[in-house]
């Protein structure tokens, strides 16, 4: 074993996560991101719900091109929020305590400047940004009336979402679920009076969404404050250059990800709006039916991001700490939960797509029809979504940027934009359908080729370091 080694085995002995059964650990921790991922996405999922239900397809539609901004705001929180827990997890299995407290520190400053500077400049061009996103100009005045709220919310939801990646770090999994989950639930219970009684419609949706947001930053202040190990100093506020260039360093695979997100939004709202119109059936049913089944795909990506996200403080401190056994036992762990994971998302989506659609509401035949007919073709590839995302985790996890930046970017932007372009020439708007399964299939080939090799080098790592403790053993 290296000096190195000898040297950060004592924190490694300390600390469950470089000692406690990986698959028992991996369920301790991915649990609980898994509920705190998917009450993150319940806060669009019961807007629609109840939008769709209290007023229409075109208050769908609405949400459906807000849900740019949304993605936005959670690049920022990615960027930084994945990044800089990514790092700290390192630091901490390098026990270096006090330089995982200046990254939570610089983190937090980078998340509130940015999602302000953000929010302010949404408001002021807010109109011509929503038609740039797709809005019809049917859509439009409720678009107007919902993204108006939420931008004023984004500092708030933005700060919540990167901080929480730290509470899981720390080592509190079930205290950052709660955070999400208390936002979540009073988010469901607020919509229903703020829509139906009050009847304030979109906007109403919206002031639901933000309330709750505000609620789920208190309770991790409140963490920060009283319950962690890692604390949030002001002494630790200042920003300094070489640790933003590193967390961002390792937190750019999940912007670009988030970014791929807004990019194809944009691209799908349009291309929807344009094929759409030709085949006579409109941008105002096309575009809030697929705004349907991105939102029920999120439910199924909310939980595999889950999986990667309980899993990325065991990879990064073992990384730190050397274990390469723990860290390919780790990795293969995930990736077996999410394959079957999205195998179960996807016999959903081909088997009873109008029964998920249906809990929209929307009240219009057409519309529910072709939402079916979307949500059946554009998942028919998902089976293989859970094994792209804990890879592109995993390399991001292990402080390797450049590969996990790659295999974000393969599906989103090398692969399923250009298809949204160019096979509708030849097939029209379903073309944008098939496009889906397509670009899911491709990036599992690609995602492939970059996790084998990297599992051969980790199983020789981990080899060489057993057979030099055997030599160390038989020599003392």
């Amino acid at each position: 074993m290296s000096e190195t080694t000898k040297q950060l085995g004592s924190e490694a002995d300390r600390n469950p996560l470089g000692t406690a059964p990986v698959g028992k650990l991996l369920l301790q921790f991915a649990l609980p991101s898994v509920v705190a991922m998917l009450v993150n996405s319940l806060y669009n999922i019961v807007d629609q719900v109840f939008i769709g239900n209290g007023v229409g397809y075109l208050g769908i539609g609405a949400t459906t091109i807000a849900f740019t901004i949304t993605i936005i705001s959670l690049s920022i929180a990615l960027l930084i929020g994945n990044g800089g827990s990514a790092l700290a997890a390192i630091r901490l299995g390098e026990n270096k305590k006090e330089e995982a407290e200046r990254i939570l520190g610089n983190s937090f400053v980078l998340l509130v400047a940015s999602s302000v500077i953000f929010a302010v400049l949404g408001l002021i061009f807010l109109e011509p940004m929503l038609r740039f996103f797709g809005s019809s100009d049917n859509i439009l005045p409720y678009a107007v009336d919902y993204s108006s709220v939420i931008l004023i919310g984004i500092p708030f939801v933005t700060v919540g979402t990167g901080l929480n990646n730290f509470i899981r770090t720390d080592g509190s999994p079930k205290m950052a679920m709660i955070s999400m989950l208390v936002g979540a639930v009073l988010n469901t219970i607020l919509d229903p009076i703020f829509i139906f009684p009050l009847q304030m419609g979109v906007r109403g949706a919206a002031i639901a969404t933000v309330i709750s947001q505000v609620v789920s930053l208190a309770v991790t202040f409140y963490y920060f404050a009283r319950k962690s190990n890692m604390k949030l100093r002001v002494r630790t506020m200042r920003v300094k250059w070489n640790l933003t260039r590193s967390l961002i360093a390792i937190g750019i695979s999940s912007c670009v990800t988030q970014l791929g997100n807004m990019i194809l939004q944009i691209v799908l709202n349009n291309s929807l709006g344009y094929y759409g119109d030709l085949a006579g059936i409109g941008a105002d049913i096309t575009i809030p039916a697929m705004g349907i089944v991105f939102k029920l795909n999120g439910i199924l990506i909310s939980i595999l991001v889950g999986i990667s996200a309980g899993a990325q403080p065991i990879l990064g401190f073992n990384k730190g700490a050397k274990h390469y056994h723990r860290i390919r036992k780790t990795y293969l762990l995930e990736a077996v939960m999410a394959t079957i994971v999205a195998i179960l998302g996807w016999l959903f989506a081909i088997c009873v797509p109008d029964l998920a659609v249906s809990l929209f509401g929307g009240g219009d035949a057409a519309f529910t029809e072709f939402a079916a007919k979307c949500m059946r073709i554009f998942l028919l590839g998902v089976f293989c979504s859970g094994f792209q995302i804990v890879s592109a985790n995993y390399f991001q996890a292990t402080g390797q940027p450049l590969k996990a930046t790659i295999l974000s970017m393969s599906r989103q932007i090398l692969l399923l934009i250009p298809l949204i372009l160019i096979l509708p020439t030849f097939l029209g708007l379903e073309g944008i359908l098939y496009a889906g399964p397509v670009a899911d299939v491709l990036a599992a080939v690609v995602v492939s080729f970059f996790i084998v090799h990297e599992l051969r080098h980790l199983g020789r790592k981990a080899q060489t370091q057993k057979a030099q403790l055997e030599q160390q053993e038989q020599a003392g």
